[in-house]
């Protein structure tokens, strides 16, 4: 089964489920084995671990239903989710997945959006959950020139939160930044994956940017770098939010399964 859901993420410790905290994965599952009163909990699998703090508008999930479970509750799955859940998440869709699909595995990228405002009176009240205040005027074209020296596939070791046994290698396909009519500044950020922490790294680096604390040129100099700079700030998990996932068609869902479980390597690098 495959669910799209969305939260606020302010009041959770996160996507993954951890004993006696409050967060995302647990809520839902909880909620879906009341609804389905079953004995079991259907552990959820989803496209991207959120940290503390980070919303989702466009979080994807999914779960293994016996049969007989799925056919007696499908029809009325939704609105009952809707009743036994808090009002910071909702699910919004719940289907069928097609063969071979797994939310984490089978997709092809995940796009991010943070978002940071630098008005000397600070953040509307309104929007204080979701928007950065940075006290600091930001050039956007320096932070996009910036930006566009990071894009491709690369070792993001200098902007990752490092994990035994885990690469850092990622294709970075977007980040650019453009500013609202209401002055809030939105990082568009989309990769085949993330490493930990490495959207808010690379936001830190580029409002070092373009606040002018530091060159166009910088961020990329500490990518290549290959180590983390002690100058580079993990960002406030608050203006982030998981907007979208991307899968392809599904008679290619088994195959990007098979191949996004594959370690990655960069071109012309060797093992051991």
């Amino acid at each position: 089964m495959r669910l799209d859901l969305s939260y606020d993420g302010a009041g959770f410790s996160g996507w993954a489920r951890q004993r006696a905290r409050r967060t995302v994965q647990g809520e839902i599952e909880d909620a879906l084995r009341t609804v389905t009163r079953s004995a079991e909990t259907y552990e959820l699998t989803v496209a991207g671990r959120t940290d503390a703090g980070v919303h989702a508008r466009g979080q994807v999930a999914h779960a293994d239903l016996p049969a007989e479970v799925w056919a007696a509750h499908r029809d009325k799955l939704l609105r009952r989710l809707a009743g036994r859940l808090p009002h910071d998440v909702r699910v919004w869709r719940a289907a069928e997945a097609p063969a071979g699909f797994n939310a984490r595995f089978s997709a092809v990228w995940r796009r991010y959006a943070y978002r940071v405002t630098d008005h000397p009176g600070g953040v509307d009240p309104l929007l204080r959950g979701h928007v950065l205040w940075h006290d600091w005027t930001l050039d956007v074209d320096a932070m996009n020139d910036a930006s566009a020296r990071l894009l491709g596939e690369h070792d993001f070791a200098a902007y990752c939160k490092r994990r035994e046994g885990a690469t850092t290698i990622r294709t970075l396909q977007r980040l650019d930044w453009a500013r609202g009519d209401d002055g809030v500044v939105t990082g568009t950020v989309r990769a085949d994956a993330f490493c930990h922490n490495m959207v808010r790294s690379l936001v830190g680096a580029l409002l070092f940017v373009g606040d002018g604390h530091r060159g166009p040129e910088w961020p990329a100099k500490v990518l290549a770098a290959g180590v983390r700079d002690s100058a580079v700030h993990v960002v406030r998990p608050h203006g982030l939010t998981l907007e979208e996932v991307g899968y392809p068609p599904d008679d290619l869902l088994a195959a990007r399964n098979r191949q996004a479980r594959n370690k990655r390597t960069l071109p012309g690098s060797s093992c051991c």
